[in-house]
């Protein structure tokens, strides 16, 4: 099979990697289609600590059944079946024990991040059978690889505490904060607002229903206020550096909520005094649970037609390299790039 591999810090390239075998329990999966995730880029550049040259990473995903592994035979699953997976990786003895926090299991792996699983950059990928989740097969396939960054933004709307009819303020429209739009729609969230400084990101934030601002054109929480008629009820920062989590206090109402899932920067300098005379609540939110994943495939599965907006473009395989060194140099993509294994 081909994979890209990270052959070095800001390198990727193609190479032939040996076909994997499904072992007990596993699922052999042909890969369609995988996007590139900022935490991959990060790694790309080497900035994150979490990726290791020579490593195949990877993991927002779909792809169609290959094979089968012996013991699983309770699955459901037929060959040609398309599926995406939940890359978040428990032992099966824990299970019970994290059921709903699945992402807390101290003995958890995470496919795309352990150094040692070939992952979703690859034409053909083994993953543990309870980790597949079946597709429709009318939605558009693409559209598959969508569901682990939804699955970030549901479970953020749920970390947040979003009630139907709040009004919510995102800070960020890349990726992440797409998705977060989409989540908050899920969960019935009334009027949403976002604030990005790039003019194509705020379109498409647009496009699936929010109030884009500029951040740039005046101060952050009056615009809000302006666009609300008052402060925010919850806010999303999905972006995670001072100036954005300082926006994101000031924007809200007094006890109000503001969730951390942006990790723009490892650590932050907080305004103390205003989060207690406040009364705000910080709360972070990282990856997903098992039921957040299977909420966001079951959503994506009925092909809302506003989820194609989050896809910028899709490459072939063999323009993946570039496609890893354009985004690195913030060529202003404004959504997902997918990276196409069949192609």
């Amino acid at each position: 099979m081909l994979a890209l591999v990270l052959q070095e810090f800001g390198r990727m390239a193609v190479e032939e990697r040996p076909d994997p075998v499904p072992g007990t329990g596993e699922v052999l999966i042909a890969m369609v289609a995988t996007g590139i995730c900022g935490s991959d880029l990060h790694g790309f550049t080497g900035e994150n600590g979490r990726r290791s040259p020579g490593q195949v990473m990877g993991h927002e995903s779909v792809g169609t059944v290959a094979a089968l592994g012996p013991d699983t035979d309770g699955t459901g699953l037929s060959v040609g079946d398309p599926v995406t997976f939940n890359p978040v990786v428990i032992p099966e003895d824990a299970q019970a024990e994290y059921a709903g926090r699945e992402q807390m299991c101290p003995d958890k792996y995470v496919i795309g991040v352990a150094p040692q699983v070939v992952a979703s950059f690859a034409q053909l990928v083994a993953v543990p059978a309870r980790n597949v989740v079946a597709l429709p097969a009318e939605m558009p396939i693409e559209h598959g690889a969508l569901v682990e960054p939804l699955a970030v933004a549901v479970h953020a709307v749920a970390r947040a505490g979003v009630q139907p009819g709040d009004a919510v303020f995102v800070v960020g429209a890349g990726p992440i904060g797409q998705s977060v739009v989409l989540a908050l729609q899920m969960a019935g969230a009334g009027q949403v607002v976002v604030s990005d400084v790039d003019a194509v990101r705020r379109e498409v934030v647009e496009r699936l229903g929010a109030q884009p601002i500029d951040p740039t054109a005046g101060d952050v929480a009056e615009q809000v206020r302006a666009a609300f008629g008052r402060p925010a009820d919850v806010a999303i920062d999905a972006v995670g550096l001072d100036r954005t989590v300082q926006d994101a206090l000031l924007a809200t109402k007094l006890g109000g909520v503001v969730c951390l899932v942006g990790m723009g920067s490892p650590r932050l300098g907080l305004d103390a005094y205003r989060i207690s005379v406040d009364e705000h609540a910080l709360v972070g939110s990282f990856t997903y649970s098992a039921a957040d994943f299977a909420t966001a495939a079951a959503w994506m599965g009925t092909a809302p037609p506003e989820t194609a907006a989050l896809i910028s473009r899709s490459v072939p395989l063999a323009e993946g390299p570039e496609a890893f060194a354009s985004l690195a140099r913030g060529d202003g993509t404004p959504g997902k790039v997918l990276v196409r294994l069949d192609r």
